[in-house]
């Protein structure tokens, strides 16, 4: 399996453990740098998980929420959607669903494609 499979995955079948690289913060060699902005990663188990999420997005940051917990469909993650969208649209930024696994918010001035490269 190449390089590009590893990291986009074989679309042809269902992926393995194996099938992914594992990256931890010991492998960079990269000074660290404050930005202005930075991508948050989160995981949503209920609805107090999403004060930190909305102070972050307030703050100028990006999230990535982890949505594993939760079917689309549990009246729970309808409520954390709304109450993450009313956040999005108070700061002029962005919110959109990846596959049923993650959420994406973003604060003023950071919009999210819906179109996926075309690689």
């Amino acid at each position: 399996m190449g390089l590009m499979s590893k990291i986009f995955g074989d679309t042809s079948g269902t992926r393995q453990a194996g099938d992914y690289v594992e990256l931890t913060a010991e492998d960079l060699t990269v000074e660290e740098v404050e930005g202005e902005m930075e991508v948050k990663i989160a995981r949503i188990g209920d609805k107090t998980d999403t004060i930190e999420i909305k102070d972050a997005v307030y703050d100028g940051h990006i999230v990535i929420a982890d949505i594993t917990r939760h079917t689309t469909q549990d009246r729970t993650m309808e409520h954390i959607t709304d109450e993450l969208k009313q956040v999005a649209k108070e700061v002029g930024g962005d919110i959109v669903q990846k596959d049923d696994d993650q959420l994406i918010i973003t604060p003023a001035g950071v919009g999210i494609s819906r179109e996926r490269l075309s690689i």
